[in-house]
């Protein structure tokens, strides 16, 4: 039974606190109709960070904590769809509730991992001669501002030979996420491609799920793909702003 609480403590920032029993650390609330995550944990005092920010949130809205971690739909409906960094559709489809992952799961022991051995062809000859790419493989991307990075990105997506492409975004310019939605529907790759987009006009605390989304998800179709064509191009584009001298900094990793 879901408990709900109509007394918030305190409100700082992005981070609200409630006392509350029967709660752990990680666990999804509803603080209003805004989705938080547990993140302190001091006998009876509960601290939450709320994803969408505290903006309207007053101390008399009620928490309601939902008892499980963070969570996203896995099922082959989600090809083709665009989602933010809370998992909520970005694009016109409806929202998916089926066969609910939770997206923190725990790391893989290295000494139990299979050695990779079998190439990913991107097409780019500087990559596949002299960096080749192989399965489970991250292959970092780095650039400074006026460089055509996000071109080549959305290139190694395209052209690798994958059967799905999961796409995670991070403070993406409204532009840049534009461009490899249109690029990819030009290209007729969006109908493999799951995106996860928070574009930087999104709350912060948004920003951070983003790579937990796409590589839940990821896993699961690597998984679900073992006895056949193998894992899909996990790609994570994301864009930094350097403080101080304006430059803009591009990794990729696939």
């Amino acid at each position: 039974m879901q408990k709900v609480y109509t007394k918030i403590e305190s409100i700082v920032g992005n981070v609200v606190t409630v006392r509350a029993s029967g709660v752990r650390l990680g666990d999804l609330a509803l603080v209003g109709d805004s989705y938080a995550n547990v993140i302190k944990l001091n006998k009876d005092l509960v601290t939450l960070q709320v994803f969408s920010g505290t903006q309207g949130v007053s101390t008399t809205d009620p928490v309601r904590f939902l008892g499980r971690p963070m969570m996203v739909s896995f099922s082959d409906h989600l090809l083709g769809r665009i989602f933010d960094g809370a998992g909520v559709p970005r694009d016109s489809g409806p929202a998916l509730t089926e066969n609910m992952i939770p997206i923190g799961g725990p790391s893989v022991n290295p000494s139990k991992r299979t050695v990779p051995n079998k190439m990913i062809r991107t097409g780019i000859p500087m990559i596949d001669v002299f960096n080749t790419l192989v399965e489970s493989q991250k292959l970092p991307i780095f650039s400074v501002s006026g460089e055509p990075y996000n071109q080549l990105l959305s290139r190694i997506a395209m052209q690798a030979q994958v059967d799905v492409i999961v796409l995670g975004g991070m403070g993406l310019k409204y532009d840049d996420y534009l461009f490899f939605r249109d690029t990819l529907e030009k290209s007729g790759a969006m109908g493999r491609t799951v995106m996860f987009i928070h574009t930087a006009s999104d709350p912060t605390v948004e920003c951070t799920l983003v790579p937990d989304l796409a590589l839940a998800v990821a896993e699961q179709f690597a998984l679900g793909r073992q006895a056949g064509a193998g894992p899909p191009d996990r790609y994570d584009q994301l864009r930094r702003r350097a403080e101080g001298n304006g430059h803009h900094h591009g990794a990729g990793a696939v």
